[in-house]
């Protein structure tokens, strides 16, 4: 069995749109906030946790709607049509009022802003979970975990196009003076946007490559865990499923907590404790999105040996360690060296050990008409721990400390080490393979 790894990539640009735009959305809106309209770091937390308090109804909603959608041109693609369309058309306004405001400021504009953002938020949850629920449609499960790493290389090239015109573009320093206008920056990720749109249209045969996916699934019932429940006639995971299923959304959850805090506020952060221009702030997290980049295919690769679990559990453990690390660093210098750079790539690493296998293992345990379903749920848990976490890290860091961030997300990635160790279910069947085969992913 082998991965058609072009088709796989085709499926990966809705991914890597809604990465590059949520790259900026985290980077961007923060200092819109906070350096233009003058909001607080806790109010700002929670305005930036509102896209997670829709996300934890939206998503679900969406996704279990795209499974029963019966449209020509698939279940998944009409979401990611509309949701894209309406997404640009709002996105670009943002700047606008971040602009205006900036000239003659008036509190109906920070309103505008305020309203403007919710819609656009809106726009985007209504085809998160269809776009990522498209690559378990079309992919056997054995392979997810490979497939996976390359929707996720697909969605860390979206961010590092983003990070890379950042830093290009963007050089000036806090307290230069001048107001940075982000309209350029708003446009460029627009077009990324609909050039990703073209090709799911054009070249993604949604229908075609689903129908397949339903003959394998019944030529091969055994990579079913859900079993037929004689009483009711109806289809449910055995017990201790559900527990593994219960055990590995809390990590989720948790890790979710942790690394969201740093792509949240790191920005601010390396600004007010490092004395960072935006576009070295960004440069930091360009490298960590290069580290993952490197690694996704790896790690798929080494997944398809050792395990989705045990890969997962050497990333958590080397994410917690580098945030820990950095937190180190901070007790004995308050200015930034090339030196962490290394933690970046490390960073990298480890989010890559974790994101290529966290959602395969969700989806293992559902039957392939309820994958919406499934990406909905991973999405309920991972956006419950970003609505929490920009509200907490933003009071510490307001009323604690800046300092407070990186222990912060080590001790819940820490958790996460815990929970995980408690799944028992979702892991992929270790196949060894030899030779040049191991190396095959292509069809």
């Amino acid at each position: 069995m082998k991965l058609n790894t072009k088709r796989t990539v085709l499926v990966g640009f809705a991914f890597l749109a809604i990465c590059a735009f949520w790259q900026m959305y985290d980077n961007l809106i923060p200092l819109m906030l906070t350096n233009t309209f003058h909001v607080d770091e806790t109010i700002s937390g929670a305005i930036m946790a509102a896209d997670n308090v829709l996300a934890l109804f939206l998503l679900p909603l969406f996704g279990g709607l795209s499974d029963k959608c019966r449209s020509k041109l698939g279940r998944r693609r009409p979401f990611i049509l509309v949701g894209t369309l309406m997404a640009v058309c709002l996105m670009v306004g943002l700047p606008l009022l971040n602009d205006s405001y900036f000239a003659v400021p008036a509190p109906w504009k920070l309103g505008a802003f305020i309203g403007l953002l919710g819609l656009l938020l809106i726009s985007m949850a209504t085809y998160r979970s269809p776009a990522v629920a498209l690559m378990p449609d079309v992919t056997p499960k054995p392979l997810r975990s490979k497939a996976n790493a390359i929707i996720n290389l697909m969605g860390a090239v979206g961010g590092v196009i983003y990070l890379i015109i950042t830093s290009v573009l963007y050089r000036t320093k806090p307290g230069d003076g001048e107001h940075i206008s982000y309209v350029p920056l708003f446009l460029i990720v627009a077009g990324i946007m609909l050039l990703a749109l073209f090709v799911l249209l054009f070249f993604v045969n949604e229908p075609k490559l689903c129908a397949e996916q339903a003959e394998y699934e019944k030529a091969h019932p055994e990579e079913n865990l859900v079993q037929k429940n004689e009483n009711s006639k109806t289809e449910e995971l055995p017990v201790e499923v559900k527990r593994s299923l219960s055990f590995l959304l809390v990590s989720i959850a948790l890790w979710f907590i942790g690394y969201n805090a740093i792509t949240t506020w790191f920005t601010t952060y390396a600004q007010n404790v490092w004395n960072m221009s935006l576009g070295d702030a960004s440069l930091c997290l360009t490298i960590a999105t290069v580290g993952a980049i490197a690694s996704y295919i790896p790690v798929g690769n080494i997944a398809s040996k050792v395990g989705r679990k045990k890969t997962i559990l050497f990333g958590v453990a080397l994410l917690a360690s580098t945030f820990f690390a950095a937190f180190l660093y901070t007790l004995v210098s308050n200015q930034f060296s090339p030196l962490l750079y290394v933690l970046f790539v490390l960073v990298g690493v480890a989010w890559a050990s974790i994101n290529v296998n966290s959602l395969p293992m969700v989806v293992e345990m559902c039957k392939g008409s309820d994958v919406g379903k499934f990406t909905g749920l991973y999405y309920t848990f991972s956006m419950s721990a970003q609505t929490i976490t920009p509200i907490a890290a933003g009071f510490l860091l307001n009323h604690v400390s800046y300092k407070t961030l990186f222990p912060y997300a080590a001790f819940f990635v820490a958790c996460a080490f815990v929970t995980m160790n408690l799944v028992k279910h979702g892991d992929n069947k270790v196949e060894a393979k030899k030779g040049l085969e191991a190396f095959d992913i292509d069809d």
